[in-house]
Order: structure tokens, then C-alpha cells, then sequence
């Protein structure tokens, strides 16, 4: 679990929606137990249609090894670009403006008054969700509805391979806005061609499974 101080908290169930879907969205180290059972708390306060959803990949996770969770989390989210978690790579890819990208995060989270996490990226899906749920909700969600379409497409991508962590993405996306007419069009254009690239004088993006993760309370 990645760890910002703790601030203001609300009883709003798109908060748990969130809080339960970025625990769910963890790497499966040695807190799952932990983080699972939290989720078990949580499930019995929502509505219907996502403790509907999260119960499945909730369930999923309760059933599997942790090894074997592992494994398929890295093959699912580090070795897949189409369902990567680091959401500024569906808007700015393989180019310079991805460290701008991802410095707005860490500063929305400076402003709403604590630090950016330094186990993991801020754009990180389990970091904006942790930020959401129990910091700052409005400058959670605006960042949020702001990455729809990346939101979107990781859905759409789990969803095509049957992922057991599809339903999470479906719980997540419909606590937001419906997508407008500009976000459908992005995101065929994202399904079409892929994010920006940029070749020269950059190295590629590369997903790299993740490095120790024990010490992440």
C-alpha cells in the first residue's frame, strides 16, 4: 500500500470505490492479506453494481497464491503496455513531455498539502486512487476525469484478455463523468495509433517489473 499522510476523510462511496480499487490495483507482496481484508470491510458498505464488480477480482485474489498472483499481476500490468497503470504514458508516451506530465501529479498532491510517495511513480493508477480516497476527493477525482481515456483504454484492454481485474476498471470509470464526444474520439485515435512516440534523442519507454516491494506499507 502506498503511504501519503492521512488527511480528510468521507463517507462517499465513490471514496471507497476508490480506496478499494487502488488496494486491489497493488502489487500482491506480503501486505495483500492485509490489503484484502480492508477490501472485505469496504465491500459491505457499497452499492450493489461495484461490490458487484470488485467482488470478482477481490475474490480472485483471495483464492490465488501469492506467487502466482504475482506473477500474473507483472504479465498483466509491467509487461503489457496496452493495460500499463502509469497513465501519462496514454498521453504523452515515448516523449519529453511525459516528466511534465508526471510532475503536475506530484503537484497536486504538494498542493493538496502532503508529498508524493517515493516507492512509486505519481501517475501510477494506485497512487491517484490512494490520493483520491483518502486526501483530497475533488483534486482526486479532477485527476481522475482528466485521464478518462487512459482509464478507458486500460478497461478495454483487460476486458479483451478476460482480466481478472477488468471489473476493478469498470468500477472505477463509472464514479466518473461519462465520456464526451472529444474523449471517444482520443480514444479511437489512441486504439488506432498507439500514444505519441518520439525517436530521436530519447530512449524508448520500457515497463520494468517492479523492484522490491516489502518494504511498501
Amino acid at each position: 500500500m502506498i503511504s501519503f499522510g492521512r488527511r480528510r476523510r468521507s463517507a462517499g462511496q465513490d471514496r471507497l470505490v476508490w480506496h478499494a480499487a487502488g488496494l486491489l490495483l497493488a502489487y500482491p507482496d506480503s501486505g495483500q492479506g492485509e490489503r484484502l481484508a480492508v477490501v472485505g470491510d469496504i465491500l459491505g458498505h457499497l452499492p450493489s453494481a461495484p461490490r458487484e464488480q470488485l467482488t470478482l477480482t477481490h475474490r480472485f485474489l483471495c483464492d490465488s497464491e501469492e506467487f502466482a498472483a504475482a506473477a500474473q499481476y507483472v504479465e498483466t500490468f509491467d509487461l503489457k503496455r496496452r493495460s500499463t497503470l502509469y497513465l501519462t504514458y496514454w498521453t504523452a508516451g515515448d516523449t519529453r513531455n511525459r516528466g511534465r506530465e508526471i510532475l503536475a501529479f506530484a503537484d497536486a498532491y504538494r498542493a493538496a498539502g502532503v508529498d508524493p510517495p517515493k516507492s512509486e511513480s505519481a501517475d501510477h493508477l494506485t497512487v491517484v486512487l490512494e490520493f483520491a480516497s483518502l486526501v483530497d476527493p475533488d483534486a482526486g477525482a479532477k485527476l481522475l476525469s482528466a485521464h478518462r481515456v487512459p482509464l478507458d483504454m486500460i478497461r478495454s484492454s483487460l476486458t479483451d484478455v478476460d482480466s481478472p481485474y477488468a471489473p476493478v476498471l469498470r468500477a472505477v470509470c463509472n464514479t466518473l463523468p461519462p465520456a464526451s464526444d472529444n474523449d471517444m474520439r482520443r480514444a479511437q485515435q489512441l486504439a488506432a495509433s498507439g500514444p505519441p512516440a518520439e525517436s530521436v534523442g530519447l530512449p524508448l519507454f520500457t515497463l520494468t517489473v517492479p523492484p522490491r516491494r516489502e518494504g511498501v506499507t
